[in-house]
């Protein structure tokens, strides 16, 4: 049983090892050919040297400080399939960015990171949408509805002023106003997940207004579902669509 073990044991170590040096060398080739990538192909290089699995640790990091990027990036493809995707991600988030000017797209790997400033959607201490952003969520859910293979996280975050119960309350709020709007849009709800993380995840200094104004935030990250996964995987998945 021991020998066993000791086999299995050296078996998991020499393949952690091929990944870290696969993945590091795709990395350092990306870095010397960055000029020349757009992140469609960065995120297929990063892909092909870890698949899912390097995917699945990256994502486990990043959700203990931003569950959003750890979303994307846990699901992950990679390599051919992985850049068919980022295709289609390209196209949707350039909908996103002509359709939403006041919130901050971005593409990331195979998926989208979308970031909402709570005082855009929100007045202070409400979690009632107002009007004049309406307008965006529902140019946002034509998007979505355009491209239905994918599935949407959303995130409600706050600042670190008020009682920790309160402001997580708020954030779940948040997130599930979002949420439950897109769905009166047509957005399907098993697609939609919401979650409320409080203060817990801030991206700024909370010593500071600016730094509050910007943890004061809804985050959504947009990313093939299981079904679009295995499209392209299979070659099944047409990218200029």
């Amino acid at each position: 049983m021991k020998s066993q073990l000791k086999s299995i044991s050296k078996k998991s170590l020499v393949a952690l090892l091929m990944t870290s040096l696969l993945t590091t060398n795709v990395i350092t080739s990306c870095k010397s050919q960055k000029n020349n990538l757009n992140k469609t192909q960065k995120g297929a290089a990063v892909g092909a040297g870890g698949g899912a699995l390097v995917g699945g640790i990256i994502g486990k990091k990043y959700a203990k400080g931003n569950t959003a990027l750890g979303a994307i990036i846990g699901a992950t493809v990679g390599g051919a399939a992985g850049a068919v995707i980022g295709r289609r991600m390209d196209k949707q988030a350039e909908e996103m960015k002509r359709t939403m000017p006041s919130a901050q797209v971005e593409r990331v790997g195979e998926g989208i990171k979308i970031t909402f400033g709570s005082d855009i959607l929100f007045d202070v201490n409400s979690y009632e949408l107002k009007p004049e952003t309406k307008k965006q969520l529902i140019e946002f859910a034509q998007t979505l509805n355009k491209y239905e293979d994918t599935d949407i996280r959303i995130e409600g975050h706050a600042d670190a002023t008020g009682p920790d119960d309160y402001n997580l309350k708020l954030s779940r709020q948040r997130a599930n106003a979002v949420g439950g709007f897109l769905e009166t849009q047509g957005v399907k709800s098993s697609r939609v997940d919401e979650l409320g993380y409080g203060e817990t995840q801030p991206v700024a200094d909370n010593s500071t207004e600016s730094g509050r104004r910007k943890n004061r935030r809804v985050d959504v990250a947009v990313f093939a579902n299981k079904q679009m996964q295995r499209d392209a995987q299979n070659g099944k998945l047409d990218s200029t669509k």
